[in-house]
């Protein structure tokens, strides 16, 4: 194995989320190649092995693509070991520093629909450039204000609003307001 620049093998860390190590492990188990997960997903070999080392946090779109490509439930990718739903979402921010979802369709393996609990910070969006996945996505403001960027349209929702989208174009949400937003989101993947 080849070690990355300036590291040898022996400095490579051990993934150090659930979610990373569940993603190694599986696709490990399976006897999946990084060229194959990247050729399904359509994310580089370099990405996937950040996102394996725990280096990258995948946001939902990336882990449904890296769900699908593994042949498991998205659903047990964002399971936290972790006994409350408060407690759930204060770890997850913690690592991703600007929002945290939770599956509300847990055991969803062989599903097409997936929905998610999503909070963002004030001010804050998920960090890194748009997301683009296959299907069709819908999300409904329970609190605050938020942008939700299509392409180059910008929708602008405040509580009680929803857009729906064809989620293969690029798209980013984001916190347009000064309170924690919630919403639930509801992605369909062929």
């Amino acid at each position: 194995m080849t070690a990355r620049k300036g590291r040898t093998a022996e400095q490579k860390p051990e993934p150090s989320t659930p979610v990373s190590r569940k993603i190694k492990t599986t696709r490990l188990q399976k006897g999946l190649s990084l060229d194959r997960i990247a050729n399904e997903t359509g994310f580089s070999v370099r990405y996937l092995k950040d996102v394996e080392e725990g280096l990258a946090t995948p946001p939902v779109g990336a882990l449904l693509q890296i769900a699908k490509a593994l042949q498991i439930d998205s659903g047990s990718l964002l399971k936290e070991q972790t006994p409350s739903y408060k407690a759930r979402v204060k770890a997850y921010t913690k690592r991703t520093e600007s929002y945290a979802y939770e599956t509300l369709t847990p055991d969803a393996e062989s599903k097409h629909l997936k929905a998610f609990h999503v909070t963002v910070e004030p001010g804050q969006a998920h960090k890194g450039v748009g997301y683009q996945h296959e299907g069709e996505e819908f999300e409904y403001v329970l609190k605050g204000k938020v942008q939700v960027l299509v392409g180059e349209h910008v929708n602008t929702l405040k509580a009680g609003e929803s857009v729906h989208f064809n989620s293969g174009v690029k798209h980013q949400l984001l916190n347009a307001g000064r309170e924690t937003a919630e919403l639930i989101v509801v992605i369909y993947s062929p």
